[in-house]
């Protein structure tokens, strides 16, 4: 079996299965948002690092999930949604702005389950 070689750190891994799942989908979101922001400005090589880090968020985020069916469900089809949107023919028509908007919900509601504590 090859070696992966992690971008994030084995601590930030680790410390990213407990996170809550708004934690998650957040992060993966900046991620995301860095990943439309450098296409729209044409800067490829930045585009697909964010795009890398986002890959790897997702795929830690599916691993932290496993045992939550419909958490797992949500989490792939946002993945496959990324994906299509940057690597396919965007067969789900999504545009930079739904994508933006469906990950900024989670920070939001991060941000305030967070402020109760």
């Amino acid at each position: 079996m090859a070696k992966v070689n992690y971008i994030h750190s084995a601590e930030a891994r680790k410390d990213w299965q407990t996170r809550p799942i708004a934690y998650q989908m957040g992060n993966i979101g900046s991620e995301v948002s860095r990943s439309l922001k450098w296409t729209e400005k044409g800067n490829q090589a930045r585009a697909d690092k964010a795009i890398d880090r986002a890959l790897e968020l997702f795929d830690f985020t599916i691993e932290a999930n496993i045992k939550n069916h419909a958490r797992l469900t949500e989490i792939l089809k946002a993945r496959e949604e990324f994906c299509d949107y940057f690597f396919g023919d965007n067969s789900y028509h999504t545009d930079s702005t739904k994508m933006q908007k469906y990950y900024d919900g989670f920070a939001i509601m991060y941000r305030l389950s967070s402020a109760d504590n």
